[in-house]
């Protein structure tokens, strides 16, 4: 079926209006009238070609929320009129051992991503959530509890939302735990609200004076100034998680010293060139690790969205008419936006 949708023909060209193909729902798929659509600084990355590989026409978005409108003949978690979401995967191999405990972010055979993945589908590859419908199989489609009223703000949470979650859950964060959050932006305002909510004492890590204040209200604890070598100091040694939200290079070595014995720096921002080399002695003498982390798989992801609507927790976020894309991208790479912009999908018309 014919479908409205924004998206580019060319890593120099604008979002403009496309008309693109969605199949018909098959017996295990969902197809899904889609309400909003977050704004990820992937999508950027991808449609602009600063990431290598990219498809064109490319209609990115992977933070996706709207209404079920029809389901396949063996569905069986759906029905019509349910409020669903879709974030960064819609398939993977199905069989491996990855897949098979619930972490498809980490499938061995290759996932699909919901943009800009091979598919059998017309073009050839996935088109995202950049407009009004889209049809996924079951299995990765997730149940939304949040009011309608918060269904934009709760868009971000596909991406932003589970990309802070899952690390946070791996690495125990909760009551008697001090856990860092590096970056107060996209992905660190939803780190803060959510190890906040899991009951760590949440201490905030920014260059920017101006923004203790929303650190605060966001759910810190406490914050730090990154760039004042003796607010960094008096950290030294206090830490069990930190969570490096910063899509920047910079020294890890700066966190590395505040972590006490065994504790973990997990990094989640992907910077466009690698960061400095950590020094070696401090990760020896403390047995200390630095890690990464990807998404989550279905299962986790529907837990941080069943955790997000008992805590009341959504995004920050700017609605914006689907016209304004490339605005959006312009001050997204500006930092002008606290924190997310999700897509008003009925101004598609």
């Amino acid at each position: 079926m014919t479908t409205k949708a924004y998206g580019a023909h060319g890593a120099d060209k604008p979002m403009e209006p496309l008309a693109i193909q969605r199949r018909a729902p098959g017996p295990l798929d969902v197809q899904i009238d889609i309400a909003f659509c977050g704004i990820c600084h992937s999508d950027l990355h991808t449609v602009r070609s600063e990431w290598p590989g990219t498809h064109y026409p490319c209609v990115p978005g992977h933070e996706i929320v709207g209404q079920v409108t029809a389901v396949g003949n063996q569905v069986t978690r759906f029905k019509v009129g349910d409020t669903v979401g879709v974030g960064c995967l819609v398939d993977s191999c199905q069989h491996c051992e990855s897949c098979d405990e619930g972490l498809e972010q980490y499938c061995e055979n290759g996932w699909t991503g919901t943009y800009n993945s091979p598919t059998p589908d017309a073009p050839g590859h996935t088109l995202g959530g950049y407009s009004q419908r889209i049809v996924v199989t079951e299995r990765f489609v997730l149940k939304i509890g949040h009011p309608k009223e918060q269904l934009a703000a709760v868009a971000p949470l596909l991406c932003a939302g589970i990309t802070t979650y899952s690390p946070l859950r791996h690495w125990q964060a909760g009551p008697g735990k001090r856990v860092g959050i590096v970056g107060i932006g996209g992905l660190g305002h939803m780190g803060i609200k959510i190890a906040h909510a899991m009951g760590a004492h949440t201490v905030a890590f920014t260059t920017s004076e101006s923004k203790r204040a929303d650190a605060h209200r966001l759910g810190a604890d406490e914050v730090v100034i990154s760039k004042d070598p003796e607010q960094m100091k008096a950290q030294t040694g206090r830490f069990d998680f930190i969570l490096d939200t910063v899509a920047a290079s910079h020294t890890l070595d700066d966190y590395i010293a505040l972590l006490k014995r065994d504790g973990t720096l997990c990094l989640v921002g992907a910077p466009d060139h690698p960061h400095p080399s950590p020094g070696v002695f401090p990760l020896i003498f403390g047995r200390k690790s630095i890690a990464g982390s990807l998404i989550g798989g279905l299962p986790e992801t529907q837990e941080m969205l069943d955790f997000c609507a008992k805590h009341n927790i959504v995004a920050d976020i700017e609605t914006i008419p689907a016209q304004k894309i490339d605005e959006a991208y312009e001050r997204m790479l500006k930092s002008d936006i606290k924190y997310r912009f999700v897509i008003d999908v009925a101004s598609m018309g």
